[in-house]
């Protein structure tokens, strides 16, 4: 396979033969601080790439049209190739992270609506917020962040809804979306996991997610495999 892009915990590579495919490997790899502290844990991208493949089939049943194709191997997707938009974006349903180190909000605060944030996806620049004039500036039309936002939207109320199940509060999580490189149609990408999400349990702030690396509060695999286990009764 010919490797595409490297990045801080997946690979994506080429499909002989299908150019308009690629596969995604995750690896057994967890980063914070914008990769200034690594570990390794066994077994993380197996349950990473499981996890988003199961809720990128729920959203898939909900007619929300992904990348996502099919799972080959433990730790690995067929996706459909496309051209990624470096644009990271945050659905916020309860104050936690980012916001709440960077205003008076206080952790814990549930919205009264859900936020939607806009970032630079760019390691270099530290993922910077961006408002409605700078993504005008860069180039971003309002057609194309309108329609972002109104799909995260739609995300955050079926994953809502799939987490209640599971007695979870889906606190925020961040999407990325590409074009489809033949037809151009905006699909969701990249994963849909823990690691790009906060889960707590309801009633509780006790995480089952990246968090509890950030803040050196326990072991992402267990809770990963949490989840997981969770999700494979009801998708």
């Amino acid at each position: 396979m010919n490797k595409i892009l490297e990045g801080k915990v997946k690979t994506v590579y080429d499909v002989d033969g299908e150019a308009d495919k690629v596969i995604i490997e995750f690896h057994d790899k967890v980063t914070a601080g914008n990769g200034r502290r690594v570990d390794f844990p066994l077994g993380k991208g197996s349950l990473c790439c499981s996890i988003s493949a199961l809720i990128f089939k729920q959203l898939a049943k909900e007619h929300i049209p992904t990348h996502y194709i099919n799972m080959i191997g433990d730790n690995k997707m067929i996706c459909e190739k496309v051209n990624i938009v470096p644009i990271e974006v945050v659905v916020r349903n309860v104050a936690a992270g980012g916001i709440v180190r960077e205003t008076c909000v206080k952790e814990g605060i549930r919205f009264p609506y859900p936020l939607v944030e806009f970032y630079l996806k760019d390691d270099e620049k530290n993922d910077p917020l961006l408002t409605p004039d700078r993504l005008n500036v860069m180039g971003y039309t309002p057609i194309l962040t309108d329609l972002m936002a109104s799909k995260a939207l739609k995300v955050n109320d079926i994953l809502i809804d799939l987490f209640n199940k599971l007695d979870i509060t889906l606190v925020d999580f961040k999407l990325e979306f590409g074009h489809e490189k033949t037809s151009g149609h905006l699909l969701l990408a990249d994963e849909i996991s823990p690691d790009s999400m906060r889960l707590w349990k309801k009633g509780t702030r006790e995480r089952f997610d990246k968090d509890l690396f950030r803040k050196d509060e326990g072991d992402i695999v267990e809770a990963y495999k949490y989840i997981l286990q969770k999700l494979l009764q009801f998708v």
